[in-house]
């Protein structure tokens, strides 16, 4: 398996493993985004917002409070993460 990625890998243009990492970054962005808009509209707020609130804290640290800041977080991280990255990839460093 391994072998057949390799070399459909370096059969593929610079052009085509560049578009195919432009999709998978818009893929990942897009569910990060997703993530990002549910616990918005959950918790009626930004993330910036809830971590200044102590969102966490005033829910008594319920795991499900706990649990959601971190997703949240991760798919904050991951935004700023795959924009970075689809920006290189772009040419615009």
């Amino acid at each position: 398996m391994q072998a057949i990625v390799k070399k459909q890998i370096k059969e593929m243009t610079e052009d085509e493993l560049k578009e195919v990492l432009r999709r998978d970054y818009l893929r990942r962005l897009t569910r990060y985004r997703m993530t990002d808009d549910f616990y918005k509209k959950k918790y009626g707020t930004d993330f910036a917002s809830f971590e200044k609130a102590n969102i966490v804290k005033k829910r008594d640290y319920a795991f499900e409070v706990e649990s959601d800041a971190q997703e949240w977080e991760l798919a904050i991280d991951g935004i700023k993460t795959v924009e970075r990255k689809l920006k290189e990839l772009l040419g615009g460093n």
